[in-house]
């Protein structure tokens, strides 16, 4: 069990996360949707420390960091268990998707060459990279790198994925494929908070969405609750505008 309580960031004076509280289930999908600047990648940027928030506390388990207190060594052990998935790639260009891959579980998890190949091949495999695994970042298509981003986060055996907006950098023909590899993570009790404006993608994945408005939790439910029942008036006009669009 994931527990976040009291999630608050301020940007020049203006709150931009209000407070958050959430808890999530091993192996639950749970997305956030909700307007641009509503927060969404403020969040999972907060939890994982790369956004430093103001206040607030996440417990993993036994694992529990207070964000005003927390050391240097809480947070590298933070972001061990929350692996993050960016919109942009984040690959190291000089290196091979088997390297890409393996770096994390070498130089962080200070895994042996062997064990690190082995995972790291597993991985890309999984994703349907088995035959790119020696070329380079130059030389694969936007949806084999954001598959390989994949592999290299799910490497890690993170207690929770975060993906922030995995496939808005791809061209359309290109989404499905990456959408599939999360899917299939998914499906084998990958833990994952995810945000994405692909709603068809949201209604097949997600056990929980989160709709969010200026930096708090307005409504929240599976995705038959808030994309065809929704209570709240605000959700009601978000989803409204998606309604030619998704399941």
């Amino acid at each position: 069990m994931i527990e976040i309580r009291g999630l608050t960031k301020t940007f020049s004076g203006q709150k931009v996360l209000d407070h958050l509280n959430l808890d999530i289930k091993k192996g639950e999908v749970v997305a956030l949707v909700g307007a641009s600047g509503a927060g969404k990648s403020t969040f999972l940027r907060s939890l994982n420390y790369l956004e430093e928030p103001d206040s607030g506390t996440i417990s993993l388990d036994d694992f529990k960091v207070d964000f005003k207190t927390i050391t240097k060594e809480q947070a590298i052990a933070l972001r061990r268990k929350l692996a993050m998935v960016f919109q942009q790639f984040n690959l190291f260009e000089r290196r091979t998707a088997l390297d890409n891959v393996k770096e994390g579980l070498v130089v962080v998890k200070r895994l042996s060459d062997e064990e690190a190949t082995r995972i790291a091949k597993e991985e890309l495999a999984k994703v349907g990279l088995s035959d790119r695994e020696n070329h380079y970042p130059r030389h694969l298509s936007g949806g084999q790198k954001q598959r390989v981003a994949l592999a290299r986060a799910l490497a890690m055996k993170p207690d929770v994925l975060l993906l922030d907006e995995p496939t808005s950098a791809l061209d359309p023909e290109l989404v499905g494929e990456v959408e599939k590899s999360i899917l299939k993570a998914a499906k084998e009790g990958q833990t994952m908070l995810l945000v994405s404006h692909d709603m068809n993608f949201i209604y097949q994945v997600a056990d929980k969405v989160l709709f969010l408005e200026k930096g708090k939790i307005l409504e929240e439910g599976t995705p038959e609750e808030l994309f065809h029942h929704p209570k709240h008036e605000r959700t009601k006009e978000f989803f409204a505008s998606y309604q030619k669009t998704y399941i």
